[in-house]
């Protein structure tokens, strides 16, 4: 690729360092230069382009400074206006000139108008355009121009960069035109090519494109899978001994997806390589029970469990919850957060190296130096995308033997629609736990403008009459005046003057730790009746009694946040109550936001239209793991590719594995770090 170093600098921004980045630098769109409208046919709001003469050019200044030419043809004119232009343009744009326009013809206030339309000065009967023209992705600095031409030369080279490495069968099977065309149109469609198939990439050029980077992807991701199971982790068998003891113990009978997901785990746990399983479950499906089933097989057989989670409030729920339902079996469980005082620490750090302890509960500071296991057989990890990979791959390197790592469970509330699970999960195992335990009370969802705030603070002083329990949500803790958000302070402030007859509390993430213990163990025995908070509540706060949860500027946040938020009501019997408060004007995205909210309260449904209107990069939060985005697939729209790719990953794995490192190397490069953990 010859280019000059400053080039050569703009390229790398767009990912670009070889010939073959140039060739697979594809479009995000085109212009058709390839036909020509007549002036007074030409269809109004679609990019047209027509010819004519320059008959008059001014500069005017009404109503402001912009730069005014009348374009001619045998047919009509149109107005061309540019409302910034450089002094030179006054007289390239002179009367007299032949030019040919690109754009949108609209109605405007010189009557048939195009504005800032793609110009260039013609001669009479030049040819038009043989194939559409490209426009690429670029970065400032970088015109299309010079991009182009780079293209165009790399594509001279293509032939020998682009050999088929998909075997003719599979290409045969599913109707994929050859790769070399396929580029080749993509980068210069013929004028009889739809430019409506491009624009959409639906055209069989995109199918093959997007066929062969799904494809990447299930075989860097299967062949991961694949590399783990060869690696050895302890054989935990089923005995059943414990597990039964604590079924036994507990007031009520696990759903038929807990049981179905629990056979999985314990099949997994039980095999002697090292078990990589995503648990999916709505808010409230029940998924600490079956962790904690699997924690407790992995004890029985004389290994130590740890369960980590993002929050202290979550990993010291977690710790409270498993010691009640373990104690009583005679295991010892250790909890381990940063806030300890050092003496408590070094107790807790003795317990875990000796064995005492044998299973662990903390947040992030579980996977720190000092922390040393006796012999770690299982490694769950909750709420698993709030953590690096580096910090799940760091807990998990606790094993117990050198040649040998621990079991590893993550555990997701946000549940992850179908069409992601297979292409950015294909690594790991999925179970899903689909339905919720019975008794659980449908929340109803309300939405009420900010400005009824009267109406909600009669509702709440109506549940607490009831002896019910209240969450006031706020969304921020610090006086923001970009946001205009009332703080948590404030609000606790005013609802403490509201409601002088109510024990009123307040829990934000500022909070120490053991004072944010002492507020959650006060209002879940009920010793507060509305407690004021900030989003540190979103996962795993479990009070029954709350039956009304009020989250104010809803508008701010996201559809997962919200679904988890109010996930906290409705965990009793009782009908629950969650009114999401919004200030007016709302955005385009708020109101889409907050009408699916409303109208859905299936996780996965709110999910899947959470990817449809973020996208995958912003759903997985890049997954901070560096798991590549897909550049050209889209996950709705390609969902029966994503089931071809995952057959014909297997396929070529089995059959064709001479061909697997070839196409992963083209498509995904040196993007496939990540997948070491």
């Amino acid at each position: 690729m010859t280019a000059s170093t400053q080039v050569q600098e703009k390229l790398s921004r767009l990912g670009i360092a070889t010939e073959l980045d140039l060739i697979l630098h594809l479009p995000i769109r085109y212009e058709d230069e390839t036909h020509l409208f007549p002036i007074a046919d030409a269809p109004p709001g679609q990019t047209v382009q027509v010819e004519g003469v320059i008959i008059h050019t001014e500069v005017v200044f009404r109503p402001r400074r912009q730069l005014v030419c009348q374009v001619e043809d045998n047919s009509g004119v149109v107005v061309m206006r540019f409302l910034n232009f450089y002094g030179s343009q006054i007289k390239t744009y002179a009367v007299g000139k032949r030019v040919r326009l690109l754009g949108e013809i609209r109605s405007g206030f010189f009557g048939a108008e195009m504005v800032h339309p793609k110009c260039r000065i013609v001669r009479a009967g030049e040819s038009l355009a043989d194939t559409m023209t490209p426009v690429y992705p670029t970065t400032a600095g970088l015109t299309q121009t010079i991009l182009s031409k780079l293209i165009a030369q790399a594509l001279r080279n293509a032939q020998h960069m682009l050999t088929e490495t998909i075997p003719d069968g599979i290409i045969r099977k599913y109707r994929l035109m050859s790769l070399p065309d396929s580029i080749q149109c993509l980068h210069n469609p013929p004028p009889e090519v739809s430019i409506e198939a491009l624009q959409t990439r639906t055209h069989p050029a995109w199918r093959r494109v997007k066929f062969d980077e799904l494809l990447a992807q299930q075989l860097s991701m299967r062949l991961h899978y694949r590399q783990r199971r060869s690696r050895s982790a302890p054989a935990l068998a089923q005995k059943n001994t414990l597990q039964q003891q604590f079924l036994a113990q507990l007031n009520f009978t696990l759903t038929a997806a807990q049981i179905r997901v629990c056979a999985e785990i314990n099949r997994d746990l039980a095999s002697a390589y090292p078990m990589q399983r995503l648990l999916q479950g709505d808010v409230g499906s029940g998924k600490t029970i079956v962790a904690a089933l699997a924690a407790l097989q992995a004890i029985e057989n004389g290994y130590q469990a740890a369960i980590m989670a993002p929050t202290e409030i979550l990993a010291e729920q977690h710790f409270q919850k498993l010691t009640s339902w373990f104690e009583p079996l005679g295991i010892k469980v250790a909890w381990l957060s940063g806030s300890q005082k050092k003496k408590q620490k070094q107790a807790v750090l003795e317990d875990i190296a000796s064995g005492a302890a044998h299973l662990a509960a903390g947040t992030h500071a579980l996977f720190q130096e000092q922390v040393v296991f006796h012999q770690l057989g299982l490694a769950i990890i909750d709420e698993q995308h709030r953590f690096g990979v580096q910090q799940r791959l760091a807990l998990r390197m606790k094993g117990t033997q050198s040649d040998q790592v621990p079991h590893q469970l993550m555990m997701s509330a946000t549940p992850i629609p179908r069409t992601l699970s297979m292409s950015y999960f294909a690594d790991l195992d999925v179970s899903v736990i689909d339905e919720l335990p019975p008794g659980r009370s449908p929340v109803v969802t309300k939405l009420i403008a900010g400005n009824r705030r009267d109406e909600v603070i009669a509702r709440i002083r109506h549940a607490c009459e009831q002896g019910k329990q209240v969450y006031w949500v706020c969304p921020l803790i610090e006086e923001s005046e970009t946001l205009q958000l009332q703080t948590a302070m404030e609000t606790f402030e005013n609802l403490h003057a509201v409601f002088p007859d109510l024990t009123v509390g307040l829990v934000h993430g500022r909070l120490p730790a053991q004072e944010k213990a002492a507020v959650m163990t006060a209002f879940k025995q009920g010793e507060i009746q509305l407690l004021v908070a900030t989003t540190v509540i979103e996962v795993g706060v479990d009070v029954p009694n709350a039956s009304l949860m009020v989250i104010e500027n809803a508008e701010r946040m996201g559809l997962s946040q919200l679904h988890q938020l109010r996930g906290r009501v409705g965990r009793g019997s009782e009908a629950s109550i969650c009114i999401l408060m919004f200030q007016q004007p709302l955005s385009e995205i708020a109101r889409k936001r907050l009408r699916i909210i409303f109208e859905h309260t299936d996780g996965f449904e709110i999910a899947r239209q959470d990817l449809n209107l973020r996208g995958p990069g912003e759903f997985l939060g890049a997954r901070q793991s560096g798991v590549p985005m897909l550049r050209f697939a889209d996950l709705e729209q390609d969902g029966e590719l994503i089931t071809a790719a995952q057959a014909t990953a297997e396929e070529m794995l089995n059959r064709y594995p001479e061909l697997v490192q070839r196409h992963i190397e083209r498509w995904l490069g040196d993007k496939t770090e990540y997948l070491r953990v």
